[in-house]
């Protein structure tokens, strides 16, 4: 993170989920640790953007199951 808690990934704010209720926060926090996991130990590359993109989609629609 920058010094003013912007994420050097932008895409990174998309899985944030402190703002969910308590049974979602458990569906998401999951997909926004492999999310950080991902950006400290892969490259910044097309592929990288390709694999936080996709994991976005699968974590939004998990989200969406659980309602």
């Amino acid at each position: 993170m920058k010094d003013d808690d912007t994420p050097l990934e932008p895409i990174l704010r998309f899985f944030a989920f402190e703002h969910l209720p308590p049974h979602l926060k458990a569906v998401s926090a999951p997909f926004s640790a492999l999310a950080a996991d991902i950006v400290e130990t892969l490259p910044r590359c097309p592929e990288r953007s390709v694999a936080l993109r996709k994991l976005l989609e699968a974590k939004d629609a998990a989200v969406r199951a659980a309602l």
